[in-house]
């Protein structure tokens, strides 16, 4: 499987791309706006504990880093850049998605309006940890299952299955990516550890 090591200045955005010849008409643009996203999620293995790290939103939801997917980067880099800037992450993300999961929202505030999100999340092993670039985010370490559950809280049942899917998978990709198997992992009682406490959140997607 490829994977791509990033640091802080390997990842920077190219030049904006020259406008397009073709026009688009504006309300097509606003549905297509968010309509795909990436998300890094973001583990370790210590000892025989598959370990995820997950970010909080304004509105106190747990979540795996994840932006827009940006102009110029290919997925992979996009998601490689939330980690670093949401959660301070250095590591080691696969080029290729593993899975998506969608969600749906509004299209604007005034339209009733829905559209579907696709995230596609990319496995990221996490090397090492800094100060994250975004406040607020108090990035914390969880074991498999208490992932689940702080994925599950504050969304609906649908959207909380969808996330906590999303760590069953990524499990059975980890066990094949470190040759591991069920029996060998365990959930160690001791609680979780922010990387930082949390600072003055802002708005966010």
């Amino acid at each position: 499987m490829a994977t791509g090591q990033f640091s802080p200045g390997v990842l920077r955005k190219n030049s904006p791309n020259q406008p397009s010849p073709n026009f688009v008409r504006l309300d097509h643009l606003r549905q297509l706006r968010g309509s795909e996203q990436v998300a890094a999620v973001c583990y370790r293995v210590r000892g025989q504990q598959i370990e995820f790290l997950l970010v909080e939103t304004d509105a106190g939801r747990w979540t795996f880093p994840k932006g827009n997917a940006e102009s110029g980067l290919t997925h992979a880099q996009s998601a490689a850049l939330e980690a670093f800037e949401e959660a301070g992450v250095h590591g080691r993300i696969e080029e290729a998605s593993f899975a998506h999961y969608t969600r749906r929202k509004r299209v604007d505030a005034l339209s009733p309006e829905k559209i579907e999100i696709v995230t596609n999340a990319h496995l990221c092993e996490v090397l090492w940890l800094e100060k994250p670039q975004e406040p607020g985010r108090n990035p914390t370490w969880f074991s498999a299952d208490k992932a689940r559950r702080r994925l599950r809280e504050h969304r609906s049942a649908e959207n909380g299955s969808e996330h906590s899917r999303i760590v069953d998978l990524a499990i059975f990709r980890i066990l094949r990516r470190h040759r591991l198997n069920d029996a060998q992992l365990f959930d160690s009682p001791r609680p979780t550890t922010p990387v930082r406490a949390a600072s003055p959140k802002k708005k966010r997607r």
